[in-house]
C-alpha cells in the first residue's frame, strides 16, 4: 500500500516543520497583472499597457480534530496545534518579519534550498507541489467544542503570498534591446559584474555611467543595476 505523503510548511529560516493533521481537500492559487489603460482620442477603446505583475496566492483550508483522544472530561483540546500554525502570521522578535516558508507535500524538492538565502536559479513555485511563500492572513474556528467548553475541532483558512527574493525576480530579467538587471550582492565589485556580463572586467565604467554611480568603491547591496547591452562590431561600423 501506497503511504499518504502528508503536507507540512518549512519555515526558510530555521528548518522547522509542521505538519498538518488532514491533507487540504483544495487548493486555490490566484495571479494578476496591474494593467493601465492609456486613452488616445479617436480610438475606440484604450490602449493596454502592462505596468507590473502581482504576487500569486494560495489558499487552502487546514482541518484539525481530536475527537479520537475522546471527548470527555479529559478530552484533550485542539488549541496547541493551531497555535502552532497560528504563529506563522505572526512577527518574529529578532527578525521583525513573519517567516518565510515552503509548504508542499512529502520530503523537500531537489534543488531547492532549505535554511538560509534562496537559489537565484531557483522557481520560487512549482504548483501544486511546493510554494515559497509568506503567510498572509489565518482565520481560526472552533467548530466543535467538550462539554467543558475545551475546543475539539478547529478550521484554518490560510492565505499565502508567493515569495521571491530581488535576485530571484530580476536572475532572468531582460528587455527587449537585452538590457539585463542585476541585484548587487555584498562585496561585490563592478569589475566582478562586467566579467560575468561582457566576460571582461575591463567594461565596469559603462556599468558606473549607466547607473550614474559616482564613486564604485562605495555599492549599497541590494541595488538592482542596469547591465546596458554592448553593440556588436558591425552595428558600431554602421552608426559611424
Amino acid at each position: 500500500m501506497v503511504s499518504l505523503q502528508k503536507a507540512y510548511f518549512e519555515n526558510l529560516e530555521t528548518g522547522d516543520q509542521l505538519e498538518v493533521q488532514f491533507n487540504p481537500t483544495e487548493l486555490s492559487f490566484s495571479k494578476s497583472s496591474q494593467l493601465a489603460e492609456i486613452a488616445i482620442p479617436g480610438l475606440d477603446s484604450p490602449v493596454i499597457q502592462y505596468v507590473r505583475g502581482s504576487a500569486e496566492t494560495l489558499s487552502i483550508d487546514l482541518f484539525f480534530d481530536s475527537t479520537d483522544e475522546g471527548m470527555g472530561d479529559t478530552a484533550a483540546g485542539v488549541t496547541e496545534k493551531v497555535d502552532q500554525f497560528y504563529q506563522l502570521v505572526k512577527q518574529n522578535p529578532d527578525t521583525h518579519a513573519t517567516p518565510r516558508l515552503r509548504f508542499s507535500w512529502g520530503q523537500p524538492v531537489a534543488g531547492a534550498t532549505s535554511v538560509g538565502a534562496l537559489d537565484p536559479a531557483a522557481e520560487a513555485s512549482n504548483a501544486p507541489f511546493w510554494f515559497t511563500c509568506v503567510v498572509d492572513s489565518i482565520e481560526r474556528r472552533y467548530i466543535l467544542f467538550s462539554p467543558q467548553g475545551v475546543p475539539l475541532r478547529a478550521r484554518l483558512s490560510v492565505r499565502m503570498r508567493e515569495y521571491k527574493t530581488v535576485e530571484q525576480m530580476v536572475a532572468h530579467l531582460h528587455s527587449a534591446d537585452h538590457t539585463q538587471w542585476h541585484a548587487l550582492k555584498r562585496r561585490e565589485r563592478l569589475d566582478q559584474i562586467s566579467a560575468n556580463a561582457y566576460s571582461t572586467p575591463s567594461e565596469w565604467r559603462r556599468i558606473a555611467e549607466e547607473n550614474t554611480i559616482e564613486n564604485p568603491l562605495r555599492l549599497t547591496p541590494g541595488t538592482i543595476l542596469k547591465i546596458p547591452p554592448i553593440k556588436p562590431a558591425s552595428a558600431l561600423r554602421r552608426a559611424r
